[in-house]
């Protein structure tokens, strides 16, 4: 087994080795386009920036790319990224520099990286997808590349803070590359960034093949779906804290997906076809006792087909020997493996489970159950003694509202709009509003709400958009923004915490439509503690049909929100209460009970430092509560959500059912327990809002991760819930004790699972009515505490 440091090193070598000449003349494709992001007029501006001719937009020929198939548009592409004094080498992070960079159709040849600076999406034309070709000679890490590795070996970006980026819609070419080296992404990211809609091509077979098509080394991400790749040694070369990942595709890859390390990975809806291995998971180095210690926290996969692929995974998870106990776990639900030899083996090749069937649920690590087959609270294992598992499990009936024709988990890409004309996108900018983070845009926004047709798209141009009282969004509308415009709350209207008002109201309750919102991005102006961000009611009129799509919310830490390191700076050496001036929402995101919606991709931040100021540091920002979902009839899909820093909860389930989560991340509040979870806010009824009233010690008064609360068939994919500090104080990590409790089961009849639990310095990982029941220090991990399987049944 590779020892998965040498390896991301060596490879990190091999890729910067090179040499060679440009590829031959390619046809030239038309390079004129129907798809509106290229026809569209241009009215956006940064608000809070000081530059009006700054250009959002950029269309990479008119940076004098020309997409022909065999001139070098490297420089040309590059101009394009970083013209305007943008934020690159030394920045660190800015929202006031962000950039569309549009690719029309062609085949671009490049020789080196193009560089993705921060904020940046890349959006190839989706009507006529272009190429993106490394020459012969292509010299560096990637085709793109996300955080660049400076000579001594850092890079520009912290990566786990490295937000805010998309690639979509590209075919990324390397077979023009020695097969000795090349790789098409280096993907090394966070929160709000996805891949979407990328066809991945390198050299197929030999025995010297070090292509890959995804280089990712460190982050904390993230979201990717519609991925194909062909050909290569390694499709995806993975390592990251958390991620979701859906639809990918590999087909004759050497192996698809190797996992260097993780703490939680949900991996939905893979096919893997005519590949030598197809998930190889047995990352870490030998003990002297013969076991691995594992760099891998957790893996699930979920929904998938391995076709023509002899070793389905690859596993060195070993019960006995391995260092930490829970490292390795990996639960598989409802994969095929009919056309494959082996569906597990270790890394010896020995059979763990043979191929040649499906497999409806299976898992290894540590489970738990409250259910009536051994003693409430105990191991899901026969004997007190038997910690882990490695078989067979009962599957979970799952709600048919959840599932699609095929008995997969229902699943719907973001739309892209490809064949609605520039004619149908109604510009708010040109209804009236101002977006300059100044104006008071209610009423022009509401204005053109109310006369969009279900057949058009309200298209917020790039700006900033004062709200200071509810705009009722209808039940049958579309609405898309230009990198992430954001809907500020501001005023008297949201002041109240004891009397809380939606910013955006999603239909009414009992309403039940079609809404679709893209790329938009909600915080505050100030302090405004009676402000709900996102009100949602409208049920969905077909399956899926209501949902979000990389809508995020953002409270403080960047300009223009009065809420930044001037003025919410933390100060943990002195005991005090919050600042009222630092106050933010009363709550993020509520879906109301008879709601219906899909989300991806959606992360609901309190900001736990600067992005803008120089200093970049650290702030405290008191919100209230994060995402509270009360939908009973469902469905509610979240696919690749995060929630964090909110003061009571993350997430918060009550009376609902029919939900699906995979994977979710929070972290607790860096400030806490000064103060504690008690203040700012209190506790309102109305919401269901968690009293802490049987703690006694600011341990115990610590926001929680997750809450389920009177609800069933709610089925977790994957968390990794968080909590580094008290106080700010690292102290307690050596303890693995910053918190006690991280997840709340409350008042729950059944059918409640949460499969891949990662936990991070919560003394219980889970609570049943006020009651710890899973311990952290029985299922250590590689950074956190994990668990296969907790079923309240």
């Amino acid at each position: 087994m590779l020892n998965s440091l040498v390896f991301a090193a060596s490879y990190l070598l091999l890729l910067l080795a090179t040499p060679g000449a440009f590829v031959a003349a390619l046809p030239t494709p038309s390079t004129s386009s129907q798809y509106w992001v290229s026809n569209i007029a241009r009215q956006g501006s940064i608000a809070f920036g000081n530059d009006t001719s700054y250009a959002i937009f950029r269309n990479v020929k008119e940076f004098g790319a020309k997409g022909d198939g065999s001139t070098d548009d490297t420089a040309a592409i590059n101009s394009a990224i970083s013209s305007g004094n943008r934020c690159g080498e030394g920045c660190d992070s800015s929202t006031v520099t962000p950039a569309i960079i549009y690719f029309p159709p062609g085949t671009y040849v490049v020789s080196a990286p193009l560089v993705q600076y921060y904020y940046t999406q890349f959006v190839g034309d989706a009507i006529t997808v272009p190429t993106l070709k490394a020459s012969a000679g292509f010299k560096g890490i990637a085709v793109i590349d996300s955080d660049v590795y400076e000579s001594g070996g850092a890079n520009w970006y912290t990566n786990q803070n490295n937000f805010y980026r998309q690639v979509r819609n590209f075919v990324i070419d390397i077979t023009a590359m020695p097969s000795t080296a090349g790789a098409c992404i280096h993907w090394q990211v966070a929160q709000a960034t996805s891949l979407q809609n990328i066809q991945f091509n390198m050299v197929q077979g030999g025995t010297d093949n070090k292509q890959q098509g995804i280089f990712m080394d460190n982050g904390s991400g993230g979201f990717m779906t519609d991925l194909t790749f062909n050909g290569g040694n390694i499709g995806a070369f993975l390592g990251n804290q958390q991620f979701t990942t859906r639809n990918m595709t590999f087909n004759n890859v050497q192996t698809a997906i190797y996992m260097n390390w993780n703490w939680v990975w949900t991996f939905k809806s893979l096919n893997i076809n005519n590949c030598g291995v197809g998930l190889n998971m047995s990352g870490g180095s030998f003990t002297p006792t013969g076991g691995v210690n594992q760099t891998v926290g957790s893996v699930l996969l979920q929904d998938s087909t391995f076709t023509g692929t002899p070793s389905g995974i690859i596993t060195s998870f070993d019960p006995t020997k391995d260092i930490p106990i829970s490292g390795g776990t990996l639960i598989i639900d409802n994969v095929d493996f009919s056309d494959s030899m082996n569906a597990i083996i270790d890394e010896q090749g020995k059979t763990v489970l043979a191929g040649g069937q499906k497999v409806a649920s299976w898992g290894q690590g540590r489970a738990y159950t409250t259910g009536a087959a051994v003693a409430a609270h105990k191991r899901a294992t026969t004997g007190a003694n038997q910690v882990a598992i490695q078989g067979a499990l009962n599957a979970p009936s799952k709600p048919t509202g959840l599932l699609d024709a095929q008995g997969a988990i229902f699943e719907r890409s973001k739309p892209q709009y490809e064949n609605v004309p520039a004619s149908s996108f109604l510009s708010v900018k040109a209804a009236g509003a101002k977006g300059d983070g100044v104006t008071d845009d209610t009423a022009a926004i509401q204005a053109l709400l109310n006369k969009a047709t279900s057949d058009q798209i309200v298209y917020f141009d790039h700006g900033a958009y004062l709200i200071t009282s509810t705009v009722k969004v209808p039940a049958n509308i579309k609405i898309t923004g230009e990198i992430w415009p954001v809907i500020m709350a501001s005023g008297k209207s949201f002041s109240d915490m004891s009397n809380p008002k939606p910013v955006f109201q999603i239909g009414q309750p009992g309403d039940v439509g079609a809404v679709e919102m893209s790329d938009l991005l909600f915080s505050t102006q100030g302090s405004a503690p009676g402000a709900i961000l996102v009100e949602w009611n409208v049920g969905a009129s077909s399956q899926g049909s209501s949902g979000m799509w990389d809508v995020h919310m953002r409270i403080g830490g960047s300009a223009g929100t009065d809420l930044q390191s001037n003025t919410c700076a933390k100060n943990p050496n002195v005991t005090a209460p919050a600042n009222t001036a630092c106050e933010g929402a009363f709550l993020l995101l509520h879906v109301t009970p008879k709601a219906s919606i899909y989300m991806e991709n959606n992360w609901l931040w309190v900001a736990d430092h600067e992005l803008d100021l120089g200093d970049h540091d650290q702030i405290n920002i008191f919100n209230g509560r994060g995402m509270l979902i009360e939908s009973a009839p469902g469905p509610v899909w979240m696919y690749g959500t995060s929630a964090e820093h909110s003061q009571l909860y993350n997430y918060q389930v009550v009376n609902a059912e029919n939900v699906y989560m995979g994977a979710i991340q929070t972290e607790t509040p860096y400030y806490q327990s000064n103060p504690t979870a008690l203040t700012p806010f209190t506790a309102n009824a109305a919401y269901s809002d968690p009293t802490f009233a049987g703690c006694t010690t600011p341990g115990c008064q610590k926001a929680w991760g997750l809450r389920v609360v009177s609800s069933s068939k709610i089925l977790v994919y994957g968390a990794g819930l968080y909590s580094f500090f008290d106080n700010y104080s690292e102290d307690c990590l050596a303890t693995e004790s910053c918190q006690d409790h991280m997840v709340s089961i409350e008042n729950c009849s059944g059918d409640v699972y949460l499969w891949g639990l990662s936990t991070k310095a919560s003394t219980n990982m889970v609570t049943i009515d006020g009651t710890g029941a899973v311990p952290q220090s029985d299922n250590q991990d590689n950074f956190c505490a994990t668990i296969a399987l907790f079923e309240a049944a």
